[in-house]
C-alpha cells in the first residue's frame, strides 16, 4: 500500500508523516547541565541557567527547566548526605605556578574563655604558600569575601580556587565576586575530602604546630599568634613536599621574605 493511501485510510496528513524535525542536538546541552550539577549539586535549574549564559549558551529557561527535570536532577528538601554523589570533572588538571590554584577551608577552635572561633585558611596548591589564615566568631559570604580581596591585592587572583560545599562557598556573594574576578570555583564532592586534600594536609599541621600549642586569650590574641605562626610555615619551615623549602621560595622567585612588621 503507498503512503498517500494508508495516510487517506488512517485520516492522517501526508505533510506530517514527511515532516522531519529541524530541533539541534541537544545531547551536548544535556551532558553540560549534569556536568554543573554534578559539582554544584544544590544548583537548581535557574542557577544552572545562569552559568550557561556565562558560558555563551543562548538556551531558553523553558529548555532548561525541561532537560533538567528529564535528567532527574530536581532538588529534594532533606537529601540523605550518604545518597548524594557527584563526580569530579575531568578537566581537573594539578598547578603549574603560583596562582594558579587555590584552597580554601574552615578550621574550629575556641578562646580560653571556651567562646568558639571559625579560621578561614587558604593555601596555594603548587608553592604550599599560605595567604591568610583569619579567625572570626563568626563568618558569612561576605566576610570571605572581605578576606580574599584584602589577600588579593598582595598576591594577585588566583585562577581556581577549591573549595567543599558550605553554606559560605556556595553563597551568591562569593559566586558573584569570583565571575566578577575570572575566578572559577572548582567544588569537592560532598563527604570526599580527599578531593581538597592540600587544604586538609595544611590544617591539620595548623592545628598540630599551632592550634595545640597555644591558648589564645582574646580574638586580637588568636589573631597575631595565627598571623605569625603563617609567616614562618611560609618564610622558615621547611616542606618535604617542595624539597625541603621554604613556600616562599617558589611563591617568589627571589625568595624576598615579608617585611617585619
Amino acid at each position: 500500500m503507498s503512503i498517500r493511501r494508508a495516510c487517506a485510510v488512517l485520516e492522517f496528513d501526508t505533510s506530517s508523516y514527511h515532516y522531519k524535525s529541524c530541533r539541534p542536538d541537544q545531547a551536548p546541552l544535556a551532558a553540560r547541565i549534569k556536568a554543573i550539577c554534578e559539582t554544584r549539586v544544590r544548583y537548581g535549574y535557574r542557577r544552572v541557567d545562569v552559568l550557561l549564559r556565562r558560558e555563551g549558551w543562548h538556551v531558553n529557561q523553558k529548555r532548561i527547566r525541561r532537560i533538567y527535570n528529564e535528567l532527574g536532577l530536581q532538588l529534594r528538601n532533606k537529601t540523605p548526605k550518604r545518597r548524594v554523589k557527584a563526580k569530579l570533572r575531568e578537566d581537573r588538571a594539578p598547578a603549574t605556578r603560583p596562582n594558579d590554584v587555590w584552597a580554601m577551608d574552615f578550621v574550629h577552635d575556641q578562646l580560653a574563655t571556651g567562646r568558639k572561633i571559625r579560621v578561614l585558611t587558604v593555601v596555594d596548591t603548587f608553592s604550599r604558600f599560605s595567604p591568610a589564615a583569619d579567625p572570626r566568631f563568626s563568618y558569612r559570604a561576605e566576610d570571605v569575601v572581605a578576606t580574599l580581596e584584602r589577600v588579593c591585592a598582595k598576591l594577585g587572583y588566583p585562577k581556581t580556587i577549591r573549595v567543599d560545599q558550605g553554606s559560605e562557598f556556595v553563597s551568591r556573594d562569593l559566586d558573584l565576586w569570583a565571575y566578577a574576578k575570572g575566578v572559577t570555583l572548582d567544588f569537592s564532592r560532598p563527604g570526599k575530602p580527599t578531593d581538597n586534600a592540600f587544604i586538609e594536609a595544611f590544617n591539620g599541621r595548623f592545628r598540630s604546630e599551632c592550634l595545640n600549642t597555644h591558648w589564645f586569650l582574646t580574638l586580637a590574641d588568636a589573631a597575631e599568634k595565627m598571623e605569625a605562626w603563617v609567616k614562618y610555615y611560609n618564610e622558615d619551615r621547611p616542606h618535604g613536599a617542595i624539597g625541603n623549602k621554604p613556600p616562599i621560595l617558589l611563591q617568589n622567585p627571589g625568595g624576598i621574605p615579608s617585611p617585619p612588621p
